[in-house]
């Protein structure tokens, strides 16, 4: 009986390794999705708000006459025939005081498109005192060819945002979905772009 080659065995041992390591990377691969959104939800670091409306949002009465510069930012995915912008770029607002800001949509495409926009806060930390009651990304957005349409988002700075914060920035990044049906929207003011008006 041949005594089995060392050379062989340390090949073997080199390929079982080197398996167990892909698929150790693999599976970590896999499960950083979740570890990331548990470790953002807990830190706010990647300014993500939240998916849906928030239940209870009541204007609070001012303690002091503090006020709170919100910038809007609108951004269209690479590639994207749009026009996106938002009805102003910078708005102070108090604390505790809902408002409302549009942004302006335009599909430029020629055909009809569905397309969700995704929002973030800055800094991240402050993410969590930004709460929204009404919102177009909170569905996915039907856009006929060429239409235009203004889309209102309410919201409202929580008067517990640290001193520390004056200035958030609210963006939005527009994608294309890629699919073709989507729920008609609600309370949102279709226009051509040839009769728009603030």
């Amino acid at each position: 009986m041949n005594a089995p080659d060392p050379r062989q065995q340390a090949t073997r041992r080199t390929l079982r390794r080197m398996l167990f390591v892909a698929v150790g990377m693999f599976g970590f691969g896999f499960a950083m999705v979740p570890f990331y959104n548990v470790f953002c939800d807990i830190t706010g670091l990647n300014g993500k708000t939240a998916s849906g409306p928030t239940q209870t949002l009541e204007e609070q009465p001012a303690a002091t006459d503090r006020t709170v510069t919100v910038e809007f930012i609108a951004n269209l995915n690479q590639g994207m025939p749009w026009e996106f912008r938002p009805e102003v770029n910078k708005m102070e607002v108090q604390p505790g005081k809902a408002y409302t800001v549009r942004f302006y949509a335009h599909n430029g495409t020629g055909r009809e498109v569905v397309a969700h926009a995704v929002p973030s806060v800055t800094p991240g930390l402050a993410a969590k005192h930004f709460h929204k009651t009404e919102c177009f990304c909170f569905t996915e957005q039907k856009f006929g060819a060429d239409e235009g349409r203004w889309m209102p988002v309410r919201f409202m700075v929580d008067p517990e945002l640290s001193d520390k914060h004056n200035e958030l920035t609210l963006s939005y990044t527009f994608f294309d979905t890629g699919a073709r049906t989507a729920a008609a929207p609600k309370g949102l003011e279709a226009v051509h772009p040839a009769t728009q008006t603030n």
